[in-house]
């Protein structure tokens, strides 16, 4: 990765602030950011779980979306397990196929790809492997 997901995430975060797309979440998604980034082990875990929850209710949220994935990121630094890379993953793939189109060729859409690389070698996934498709030509529809 050629960006640092801690400072991406903050800049997601205050442009979903900026945004208004946290609604009536906002008081509840900053405080609980504010114990993910200032504490450490199970009450970080306990503000990441929190945000991942909010974020539930918030999917249509670009920038919020895009804090997650990166937050994810750093969780998976303070704990190397399987199921942060595959939440990482899962969160990337849900993101480009929802957001692609809106994203394309700029600086979010490569910053997601790469750290989606990451986590799929993580998992020892192959880098080609299940890319979600989010071009504007895809095809759409059934037979």
């Amino acid at each position: 990765m050629h960006f640092d997901p801690a400072i991406a995430a903050q800049q997601a975060l205050h442009r979903a602030e900026e945004g208004g797309e946290l609604g009536t979440c906002q008081r509840e998604v900053v405080e609980a950011e504010e114990v993910f980034s200032t504490e450490a082990g199970s009450v970080a875990k306990q503000a990441y779980e929190r945000l991942q929850q909010l974020g539930e209710t918030l999917p249509h949220a670009l920038r919020f979306q895009e804090f997650l994935i990166y937050i994810t990121w750093q969780q998976v630094t303070e704990e190397t397990i399987p199921e942060h890379f595959q939440k990482g993953l899962q969160l990337c793939d849900r993101f480009l196929v929802q957001f692609g189109k809106e994203i394309k060729g700029t600086d979010t859409d490569q910053r997601i790809t790469d750290i989606r690389k990451s986590f799929q070698g993580g998992l020892g996934i192959d880098e080609e492997e299940n890319i979600p498709e989010h071009d504007e030509d895809s095809f759409k529809g059934g037979d």
